[in-house]
């Protein structure tokens, strides 16, 4: 008999920072068709914000307060985000490839009908966050906090989350074929329909256990 082949999963890919990015002075913005490339921003307040067309590519942003801002058509690419406020952020018809996000606040975001390609979330609060429409590719969240979040109509095959927490996050109309949930709590979780082909590990599976049972009008008693 030929060898069997073992799949595996395939890693993002790690963003291309430079090595010694310059310092953002104060005419590096967020406006219309700005181009950012290789710099630093710190502790910077970059809240409020209302820009179509920026283009980001391998700047590091530590630090840096964003909170409320309004991105259009933005590209992210070879970016690194830590320890940011990106609570209420809006990010729409944007494209993020080879980027990662480490804890950095993203409550209330709204990131809709965007691209996610090679990008990992990790250790960051990402509570009642929207990724409605949007299309992820190799993307992982790791340690996060996603509870009440909500990702209608999303493409989210071979996406994986690990230890994060899902109560009452949404799923309604989603394709999910391959996706992968690990250490996760799931209780509360709506639109279990959309989870045909997805992978759970054992530990995670009874937190589902409600979720099924009410999608299928199943009463569950004690004894």
């Amino acid at each position: 008999m030929p060898p069997t082949k073992t799949s595996r999963i395939k890693e993002p890919a790690r963003p291309k920072l430079p090595a010694a990015p310059a310092p953002a002075g104060p005419e590096h913005d967020l406006v219309d068709d700005e181009v950012l490339r290789e710099l630093r921003f710190d502790a910077r307040d970059l809240s409020g914000r209302d820009a179509q067309d920026v283009e980001i590519e391998r700047c590091v942003f530590d630090g840096t307060r964003l909170p409320a801002t309004v991105l259009e058509r933005a590209t992210v690419a070879d970016c690194a985000f830590d320890r940011c406020d990106l609570a209420n952020l809006r990010l729409t018809n944007a494209r993020m490839f080879n980027a990662t996000v480490t804890g950095s606040r993203m409550t209330g975001a709204a990131l809709t009908d965007c691209a996610f390609q090679d990008v990992v979330y990790e250790a960051c609060r990402a509570d009642l966050a929207g990724f409605r429409f949007s299309t992820f590719k190799r993307v992982v969240f790791r340690d996060c906090n996603l509870e009440g979040a909500t990702f209608q109509n999303a493409d989210l095959r071979g996406v994986r989350f690990e230890g994060c927490r899902l109560g009452g996050a949404q799923f309604s109309g989603a394709t999910m074929t391959g996706a992968r949930f690990s250490g996760c709590d799931l209780r509360g979780v709506a639109g279990v329909q959309s989870m045909r082909g997805v992978t759970v590990s054992a530990m995670d599976a009874p937190g589902l256990l409600a979720s099924f049972a009410a999608e299928l009008d199943i009463t569950i008693e004690d004894g």
